[in-house]
């Protein structure tokens, strides 16, 4: 009878309690290959910010119907995107732009395709303001209030936000904070890339090492896909969507530049492979439908990047040059689950 109950005692504090996404005390390091992650002053890094920040972005409570999360369009199932060519939003609704990976979006200051958001925090609260995403409100300060009055209303959620940020009154800034937190937690490294770079000779294939010669030399493309997070950051016009009657313009439509007409944000090439389909418009269902709109110089338009020309790469190339984006597929990522039922407050 003493050992049933000593037993019982043991599990008792498990008992009923869902254990939550495993968060460091400290900020996390970042697998082999990436830089250290840069926490803002204003937002830094914590165990329980993070957590509410993961809690937060799988709540379909967020979106006005209660049916659409961060997660909806940024699943972990599909390296976080959502593999459609198109954002699919609230009331099935359809985006004019794809999905891009939240994957090593830590390393990144401007936000979006065209770069409107100057933060992950500032991105944080787009889509919850958006009709076409995540809200039925028209107007974005009803649609943060309307975000709040629906956590404000879960016991579970005020207790954290009150444990994070030490308010009562918690606001959608803090949302965002929380959010941005959980965001720069999801990377990708300790690829076989990486591991070639440090010397294992071994970490990648034959075809991977002479796909790496073409895309550094012949396909020159580090001139736009640089760093240990494959992208400079930049913003390019490389004729996506210039083939249309009325072309998404990207980048100009936030600063109004006529060199920026059609050019959009320079992604990161971690995780590629698994984050199709390809271009903000998601015309490109393979890795291979890719490489050929470079090979071929991209679409030609009057603000074509001056880039982008005609590379001639022989049929061997083109499929050594896929290979070696495969090998920048790594992990980090992967450890990240959706809270079940019972961890959501």
């Amino acid at each position: 009878m003493i050992r049933i109950f000593v037993l019982f005692a043991a599990l008792a504090p498990l008992a009923g309690v869902a254990r939550a996404q495993n968060f460091p005390e400290k900020p996390p390091k970042p697998p082999l290959g990436l830089a250290k992650v840069h926490w803002p002053e204003d937002n830094p890094y914590s165990k329980d910010k993070a957590e509410l920040g993961w809690l937060l972005y799988f709540d379909n409570r967020l979106s006005g119907d209660q049916t659409v999360s961060c997660a909806s369009c940024h699943s972990p199932k599909k390296a976080f995107t959502d593999g459609q060519a198109v954002s699919i939003g609230i009331k099935g609704q359809k985006g004019a732009r794809s999905a891009p990976t939240v994957i090593n979006r830590a390393y990144s200051t401007l936000q979006f395709w065209d770069g409107r958001a100057e933060s992950l925090e500032e991105q944080a609260k787009g889509p919850i303001a958006n009709p076409l995403e995540m809200t039925l409100e028209k107007e974005a300060n009803q649609a943060h209030e309307a975000s709040m009055a629906a956590l404000r209303a879960v016991p579970g959620y005020v207790k954290r936000f009150k444990k994070v940020f030490e308010t009562d009154k918690f606001t959608i800034d803090d949302v965002a904070k929380a959010i941005a937190t959980f965001e720069r937690t999801v990377l990708s490294g300790n690829a076989p890339f990486d591991r070639y770079q440090a010397g294992d000779k071994k970490a990648m294939t034959a075809a991977q090492a002479r796909g790496m010669d073409v895309f550094y030399n012949k396909a020159a493309c580090d001139s736009c896909h640089i760093g240990f997070n494959f992208t400079d950051g930049s913003y390019a016009n490389i004729g996506i969507g210039m083939d249309k009657k009325d072309p998404d313009l990207g980048r100009f439509l936030i600063t109004g530049r006529d060199e920026e007409r059609g050019a959009f944000k320079t992604p990161t090439l971690r995780e590629i492979e698994h984050t199709g389909p390809y271009m903000h418009d998601g015309r490109f269902k393979t890795l291979e439908e890719v490489v050929e709109h470079y090979d071929r110089g991209g679409i030609k338009n009057e603000w074509l990047d001056q880039r982008m020309k005609p590379l001639k790469l022989s049929k061997t190339d083109k499929q050594d040059l896929v290979a070696f984006l495969k090998a920048l597929s790594g992990e980090g990522w992967q450890n990240i689950k959706p809270p079940t039922k019972q961890q959501l407050p």
